[in-house]
């Protein structure tokens, strides 16, 4: 009898394995079908190095929502939160990072992509000068810096507003030391890309980084502050674009005491806290998705554990009864009979019963199933939707469904090191490896 319960938990552990590792394959597949990564990375570069973004072309009906959804109180302010990456931004603009689930599954794959175009060139000698990133906050701030004021000429201007549209203007387009500078900006977020890009790849024509690491980080800030000058300068422009990165930035150089070394060793330290708080939120938003990837293979194969978990018990009962049948006779097979047709051969019945075990049967309750069968050509395949249907929509087998649901949420790692300990493999090992 106990090898009956080590048979049950050796086959749901080894099911739990398959079925995570399908769902990961899957998940893995979408992300890097989309660049989620890569968008998650970049997103988060753009908010933190250019600031803030403003939404383009708000349809009329979002603009009217937020007003509708204020009336309802509790409620609106509940349906706000949940749809706040649809919602019209504040006049502090909006972030490009999700920031519900519905960011997760529609803004970030589908919204306007934060990656930087993909360049085959190398870092060029000379970067351009710093400018605001075209539909930011900042970009707007500028502009309106710079528009002349219709309410007086030039001559009339005031020194503060003359002050004004000089540093605005010398932000927009920086003509450096040299004469050969190009007078067009950049962001400083493709600025970054442009130290990068020689280790990149396209991916639709936009750059596939997924990760930059912190050393690299900084000593790419570094390149872009001894381009413009050094870091005083970096830091001025970077507070007259309003850029995010201006506080901690100021924050380190002041701690390091102007040392560029201690600067960029604290520049290091301080992005790659941060890329463990990005990786934190990247992982709290995966597991929704792989939350509905589980719940779509739970469904898809109709894996009721259950259920699953008596047939289990049944194959091993079964083994044991035709192990047994030398010295009990034709009687042991009395249990199999009932899994086999009228009139069929009580032995071939018995040889299609043990060459499909209880775990093969997992995969035999999806829409569409294959089968290989001896003496045929090839795979046959068969179209089991009404059975499927039938089966989804039974109540009896949601609870079996939902602990599927469950067991698949812990992912493929957690069942791996499960199946390790249950079969023993890693000490095994071990003790292959001994001396």
């Amino acid at each position: 009898m106990i090898s009956y319960y080590t048979d049950l938990a050796l086959g749901l552990v080894l099911a739990f394995l398959l079925l995570s590792l399908l769902v990961s394959g899957v998940n893995e597949g979408i992300v890097r079908l989309l660049g989620i990564r890569s968008k998650f990375l970049w997103a988060y570069l753009r908010d933190t190095l250019d600031g803030a973004e403003v939404a383009q072309r708000v349809p009329a009906a979002l603009r009217v929502l937020p007003r509708v959804l204020d009336r309802l109180k509790g409620v609106g302010r509940w349906l706000c939160a949940r749809l706040a990456d649809l919602l019209p931004p504040s006049g502090e603009g909006r972030s490009r990072l999700p920031a519900t689930v519905l960011g997760v599954f529609a803004k970030l794959p589908f919204g306007r992509d934060p990656r930087p175009e993909f360049s085959a060139q190398p870092a060029p000698v000379q970067s351009p000068p710093l400018a605001a990133a075209p539909g930011t906050v900042a970009a707007e701030v500028v502009a309106e810096m710079t528009a002349p004021d219709p309410a007086h000429g030039p001559g009339l201007a005031d020194p503060e507003e003359i002050a004004s549209a000089t540093v605005a203007t010398a932000t927009l387009a920086f003509a450096g030391d040299g004469p050969d500078r190009p007078e067009e900006g950049k962001s400083l977020a493709d600025l970054l890309h442009e130290r990068l890009q020689e280790i990149d790849h396209s991916a639709r024509g936009r750059t596939n980084i997924a990760q930059i690491p912190p050393a690299r980080f900084a000593v790419a800030l570094m390149e872009i502050a001894t381009d413009m000058g050094g870091v005083e300068r970096l830091m001025g422009e970077l507070d007259t674009l309003r850029s995010p990165l201006y506080r901690p930035l100021k924050a380190v150089w002041d701690r390091a005491s102007h040392d560029i070394e201690a600067f960029r060793n604290g520049v290091a330290d301080w992005y790659d806290g941060e890329m463990q708080r990005l990786t934190m939120l990247y992982r709290r938003y995966v597991r929704w998705v792989i939350a509905a990837l589980s719940l779509l293979v739970t469904v898809l194969f109709g894996m009721d554990s259950l259920e699953y978990g008596k047939s289990l018990l049944n194959d091993s009962a079964y083994r044991s009864s035709v192990a047994a049948f030398a010295q009990s006779g034709a009687e042991a097979l009395a249990p199999l009979k009932e899994r086999c047709a009228s009139g069929e051969d009580t032995y071939t019945c018995v040889t299609d019963v043990l060459s499909t075990p209880a775990f093969v049967q997992i995969f035999t309750h999806a829409p569409v199933t294959v089968e290989m069968r001896a003496g045929a050509d090839g795979p046959s395949w068969s179209w089991r939707g009404g059975d499927w249907w039938s089966r989804v929509a039974s109540p009896s087998h949601w609870p079996g469904f939902l602990i599927t649901l469950f067991a698949l949420l812990f992912g493929a790692p957690f069942w791996w090191d499960v199946f390790r300990r249950v079969t023993g493999i890693r000490s095994r090992i071990s003790s292959l490896r001994a001396p």
